[in-house]
């Protein structure tokens, strides 16, 4: 409450320094450590480097759900991933593991300080497949303005710092079509499937996070236009609630996940159907 009262008062700019400068202390008064895990099927070594990532990482995780629904489809040896909003690259690390030595993971991260930490994870585990890319996905390539924290969001009126924009298509363009979209980008994502119309168009699967009610209408999208860019004839929907262990479930209608998934996050995997290419 007290933090939306005062971005709704103050200056932009005092804002948006506040928040940088609470970034700047919170990182420099935590105590780093390097930590090792087993997340999924594998173990990796992970630097611990502020309180979100100690309460998400320094922990043994189980195989998240969506991964292990992806794993029937398109996620396996040889593929290509998007990792969009990769934070500090666990997820990415996990994804290549997946698709192993000749598959690729590009893990793209707006924030300067999270795709940082993400770059030294990939090194700490010798991840050659992943490609940590600072940009923040959007519909086409330039710039945005980024609310930068420890788990940061396109800026939302409150100021932020400015960060490379790049589209999905103009990542296809340098590192190849991929053959899985992991999305977690807290809101945008209707902005970023924007840029991927030849990317969707040469086939993938997909995963997102769907902020409804948490993003996803405050940037100019809703579910029914998120829904669209994976139309009935050509893509299968599974859906999950967000936070649920799974499994995902077959979408019967698309109308009514429309009118039922208003003001909740939840999982959405869109899988090409087997004619489909």
């Amino acid at each position: 409450m007290l933090k939306e009262i005062a971005r709704r008062t103050m200056p932009t700019e005092v804002f948006s320094a506040l928040r940088s400068a609470k970034l700047f202390f919170s990182t420099r008064t935590f105590r780093p450590k390097l930590v090792r895990h087993t997340y999924g099927d594998s173990a990796f070594t992970v630097h611990i480097c502020d309180a979100t990532a100690e309460l998400w990482y320094d922990d043994d995780w189980p195989l998240p759900s969506e991964i292990a629904e992806l794993q029937r489809h398109g996620l396996g040896p040889g593929a290509t991933v998007f990792n969009l909003g990769a934070h500090q690259g666990v997820v990415a690390l996990m994804l290549a593991d997946a698709v192993g030595t000749a598959g690729k993971v590009v893990a793209v991260e707006a924030s300067p300080y999270n795709a940082q930490i993400a770059e030294r994870n990939r090194v700490a585990n010798g991840a050659e497949n992943v490609h940590v890319v600072n940009a923040a996905a959007a519909a086409e390539r330039g710039t945005l303005s980024f609310a930068d924290s420890l788990c940061g969001h396109v800026d939302d009126g409150s100021g932020g710092i400015q960060v490379p924009a790049r589209s999905i298509d103009d990542l296809a363009e340098e590192y190849g079509t991929p053959s899985i979209l992991y999305i977690d980008i807290e809101g945008f994502e209707c902005d970023a499937l924007r840029g991927a119309g030849n990317t969707l168009a040469a086939g993938c699967d997909c995963y997102i996070e769907v902020h409804s009610g948490f993003g996803l209408e405050k940037y100019g999208g809703s579910v029914r236009e998120l829904l669209s860019f994976f139309p009935a004839d050509k893509y299968d929907l599974h859906f999950s609630e967000i936070n649920d262990s799974g499994p995902f479930n077959l979408v019967a209608s698309r109308d009514q996940i429309s009118e039922t998934q208003l003001n909740k996050r939840w999982s959405l995997i869109a899988v090409q159907k087997p004619d489909v290419n």
